[in-house]
């Protein structure tokens, strides 16, 4: 990973070093304190990204920001390609580092956000006290931020003892990674890690993800005029009533599975029976088994109508699958928790109920690669007006991510 000494790289905020050569190998201190030094420059990455609008499907916005990411991986010394993220807009975005070891690593994370155009405009970044605010400050504008400024402070170490380090930058994880999860998996296949920059809300890695599923149920029935020959009808919506009250329980709460019918449709009129009616549930599940299970039990309970004449269907629809635990994403963890020690600090290894792009990157029953989730800055009020990311997290972030790939870049197979 050569240090390019460029106009684009001082423009970009990458300003190169004097000519002199960092020690081979810095102390956690040492590497601490570069972290804290480069705060200034990832505050001003940060605030790039979070003053251009990059909701899902916002073309506009999510191509400025691509430009901008393209050409601050060029400036690192990356090789960059595009890919379209179709059918979502946006493109996906993979650079590639090429080192002189054999441990190769894929870091990937988002750019998109949640919110409407113009959303930057009317709450562009700001810093006040202690936190950053801004949409996508945390979610996850801060871990492409946290991507970038960790291999600019590789570059100081002139550390290139890593096999190869990929980044992927994609623009539709809000949607659920329609075009950009079949890269997800095949990238994660090629490397021996993966590291997604998801923000967690406390100092914490995280070793386990939920996935998501959606449930359709669909009720068939007979209309009929509901004042004057109501028999004459076979109520969908009391079917529908029925079905849900015996698929109440198809969660797990001792696996962590859960379903919730949320979305209800039935009838146009009120004087007509109505002939139709569906309802949609989540599911969230950390066991990839339970989506068969919860498939099965579902077809096995909607034979038991209340109503003759009616008839029910269910579907499920597999969305992101779960990071499920497994010792590789422990042992990332063990590692994460044992580099903390040596500044002084404590991260958690933690499962998290959310689904995320980690879970594609997971294969089960597979040693590699190994995925390890969280590794963004510290924020909250994620997807909501009060969005915020801790400075203080900033550093020992960093500080994370170079100790890391340093370390098992160099640890015995």
């Amino acid at each position: 990973m050569p240090i390019r000494c460029s106009t684009l790289a001082t423009v970009m905020g990458l300003a190169c070093l004097p000519l002199i050569s960092f020690a081979a190998e810095l102390t956690p201190a040492q590497r601490l304190d570069s972290a804290r030094a480069e705060q200034a420059a990832y505050l001003q990455t940060l605030k790039q990204l979070v003053d251009v609008d990059t909701g899902t499907g916002q073309a506009p916005g999510l191509k400025t920001v691509s430009q901008l990411l393209v050409q601050r991986l060029e400036a690192l010394g990356a090789e960059v390609r595009t890919q379209s993220a179709s059918p979502s807009a946006g493109d996906n975005i993979v650079g590639t580092f090429k080192g002189t070891g054999s441990r190769s690593f894929l870091l990937m994370v988002h750019y998109d956000t949640v919110f409407l155009p113009g959303t930057a405009a009317k709450r562009p970044f700001r810093v006040e006290g202690e936190r950053a605010y801004g949409p996508g400050v945390a979610d996850a504008k801060g871990g492409v931020a946290m991507i970038l400024h960790a291999l600019k402070l590789l570059q100081d170490e002139r550390f290139d003892g890593f096999g190869t380090v990929t980044v992927l930058f994609n623009p539709d994880e809000e949607t659920g990674s329609s075009g950009s999860k079949a890269l997800i998996a095949e990238l994660a296949r090629e490397h021996d890690y993966v590291f997604s920059y998801e923000p967690p809300d406390t100092d914490a890695v995280t070793v386990a993800t939920n996935g998501i599923n959606a449930l359709l149920l669909q009720v068939k029935g007979k209309s009929s005029h509901a004042g004057s020959a109501p028999e004459a009808g076979r109520n969908a919506a009391m079917e529908l009533a029925h079905q849900l009250l015996q698929l109440k329980d198809l969660g797990d709460p001792g696996k962590g599975t859960t379903v919730n019918w949320t979305m209800l449709r039935a009838g146009d009129k009120r004087n007509i029976i109505p002939d139709s009616a569906t309802a949609e549930a989540d599911m969230r599940y950390s066991d990839p088994s339970e989506s068969e299970r919860v498939l099965a039990d579902a077809q096995r309970l909607i034979r038991q109508p209340l109503i003759d004449g009616t008839e029910t269907q269910v579907r499920l629809d597999k969305g992101r699958p779960p990071l499920a635990k497994n010792a590789g994403s422990q042992s990332l963890a063990d590692t994460a928790q044992a580099l903390y020690g040596q500044i002084d600090r404590r991260i958690e290894a933690i499962a998290m109920r959310f689904g995320t792009d980690a879970g594609y990157a997971y294969v089960p029953g597979s040693a590699r690669p190994a995925v390890l989730e969280t590794l963004g800055v510290v924020g909250a009020g994620l997807h909501a007006e009060n969005e915020y990311i801790e400075l203080s997290s900033i550093a020992p972030r960093l500080y994370l991510s170079v100790a890391m790939i340093r370390q098992l870049s160099t640890a015995a197979p």
